[in-house]
């Protein structure tokens, strides 16, 4: 059984993509990042950076005592190994998926998130971190559809952690001031995601 600590953010959604996909037990926890509960004792002897998404998973692989873990994109990972899914084990494939894994954790999701911050939620608006962060989504944006003009799935053939990962940072493209026509080739995988029984679990999950 896993124990996931989540809010309905896109980080929060990758791990319930996941879990979903690959058909795993898990107890959701929510965790109201409004009110500071990220902030409580409890909540940080599992996450020290007062971050969701974090998981406790009581059946480690070593058989030892439970494992926890936070970020997200170590959390995709670890499932992923431990469990033999959504990560190839064919050299090639694999690289892959880690490279657009990365890619997202370090690029596409940061940069997003300040796109968001700054057009949304800052106090007073700053027009050079407005203009500086849209142009980064629109980079990233052609960087991601680009890719996928010649390949269905981030790693290739098949859906992974990659896609996983990206996904839910694509969702909310209208508050970031991005027109998915302009991007045909990331529109087209977005439609394929968001069709996918495990991915509208997941949603449906946030919506409650």
């Amino acid at each position: 059984m896993i124990d996931l600590y989540y809010a309905p953010t896109p980080n929060g959604h990758k791990i319930t993509l996941f879990l979903e996909e690959a058909g795993l037990p898990y107890q959701l926890h929510h965790v109201n990042i409004s009110k500071g509960e990220q902030f409580k004792p409890a909540f940080l002897a599992i996450s020290p950076n007062n971050k969701i998404p974090a998981i406790v998973d009581h059946q480690p692989a070593d058989g030892g005592a439970p494992v926890s873990l936070f970020e997200s994109g170590a959390i995709l990972l670890y499932l992923a190994e431990k469990h033999r899914v959504l990560l190839s084990s064919e050299l090639r494939e694999r690289t892959a998926t880690l490279q657009w894994l990365f890619w997202q954790v370090a690029n596409f999701g940061p940069m997003l998130g300040q796109n968001h911050h700054f057009n949304h939620y800052a106090p007073q608006p700053v027009p050079y971190a407005i203009e500086r962060y849209q142009q980064e989504a629109l980079r990233l944006y052609r960087v991601l559809d680009s890719h996928l003009k010649n390949h269905p799935w981030l790693a290739g053939e098949h859906y992974s952690i990659a896609d996983i990962a990206t996904y839910p940072w694509v969702v909310p493209y209208a508050r970031q001031r991005i027109d998915l026509d302009d991007y045909p080739a990331v529109k087209a995988w977005y439609k394929r995601i968001s069709e996918r029984p495990a991915t509208q679990r997941a949603y449906e999950l946030a919506e409650q």
